[in-house]
């Protein structure tokens, strides 16, 4: 097996993603791993080359890039590279933490796009209560959505749910205002009844915003101006949070003392909420496992993309969600309620 990184992206690159890198070699002897980026730089950092391979390329698409226009100008920065490795078949996998908007675009520019599937989604893991995590699309990879997108999206992150996170018949939920049928705008309303009536994988019906870290679901679908509110609401308040607990906990002489007992119970609750811990967000939707790591990923989070990565490639997630879409079971159920592309 063989995964292409963005050596190069990133608010920690190129440092925290070769030591990243070199990890995962010294863990999963049966990857082999191709860097691109700046040679020069990225050799400060590989004190081991052990089934590592560095391509150089001085290029590389920025922060501050308009993602389209960057992705069709650059063609040899660091990022595109690692997919044309993919398209070309050098490599299963590839993975960045750089420019969100300028990987999706090359997901599906150079890699392309999935037969039958409409639109790309862009899907996390994240944290609940108990530790389990469940799977949220779309998170921005698409402003708006039909709901033929919202069915879609339910079946891959299904077969991630299964194949990688191991859920025996996971289950899908659909963000909603309200649990009852009847609630919603008339996106969520379409949505609900073509979801409900599949049978390529198990949905639950609607489930509220305050509940979705109450592990009620194993994957959560919305469309992504929806998802990306949600997710910086939930960064929000858990960074709120802990910064509030810290300013009570430093305030007074007593609190300090129970703050060094306490210590070590708070950096493992912390950790519990951390989802770059589950890995990054994958790119659904395109014809191979792309990967989009935290900008400021460390070396602890690129080795769980990684993980990450190998898994989707051993457990064929990508074959799997061809194979799903091509037997035409969500096309029928979309015909059937008259939710095709053409209304």
């Amino acid at each position: 097996m063989r995964i292409a990184i963005d050596a190069m992206g990133g608010d920690n690159a190129p440092k925290e993603i070769v030591l990243g890198v070199m990890k995962a070699a010294a863990q999963y002897k049966d990857v082999e791993f191709l860097l691109f980026g700046d040679e020069v730089k990225i050799n400060e950092y590989l004190a081991d080359k052990t089934r590592i391979q560095v391509i150089h390329t001085d290029e590389k698409i920025e922060s501050d890039d308009e993602p389209v226009r960057a992705v069709k100008r650059k063609k040899k920065a660091s990022m595109v590279l690692a997919a044309q490795a993919v398209k070309d078949g050098e490599a299963d996998a590839c993975i960045s933490a750089g420019n969100t908007g300028a990987l999706m675009a090359t997901g599906l520019f150079v890699i392309g796009r999935i037969k039958g599937i409409e639109r790309p989604a862009l899907a996390p893991t994240l944290p609940t209560v108990t530790g389990k995590g469940f799977v949220m699309l779309d998170l921005g990879a698409n402003s708006e959505a039909k709901p033929e997108h919202l069915l879609q999206f339910g079946l891959m992150g299904s077969v991630y749910a299964e194949k990688v996170r191991k859920m025996e018949r996971p289950r899908v939920a659909l963000l909603n205002i309200g649990t009852e049928e009847t609630k919603g705008n008339d996106l969520t309303k379409r949505a609900f009844e073509l979801m409900k009536n599949q049978e390529a994988y198990h949905f639950i019906g609607n489930i509220e915003a305050r509940d979705v870290m109450m592990d009620v679901a194993d994957v959560i679908v919305t469309d992504g101006f929806t998802g990306n509110m949600v997710l910086k609401s939930i960064e929000g308040t858990a960074g709120a949070f802990f910064s509030l607990m810290k300013m009570s906990l430093m305030n007074g002489f007593k609190n300090k003392i129970a703050a060094s007992f306490l210590k070590k119970d708070l950096m493992e609750l912390k950790a519990k909420m951390d989802y770059s811990e589950y890995g990054g967000a994958c790119l659904f939707g395109v014809q191979a496992p792309v990967i989009k790591a935290h900008g400021s990923s460390n070396a602890q989070a690129i080795f769980s993309t990684i993980r990450q990565a190998r898994d989707m490639v051993q457990k064929q997630v990508v074959e799997t969600i061809v194979s799903e879409v091509a037997s035409g079971h969500l096309k029928a159920e979309q015909e059937n309620q008259g939710g095709t592309k053409n209304e």
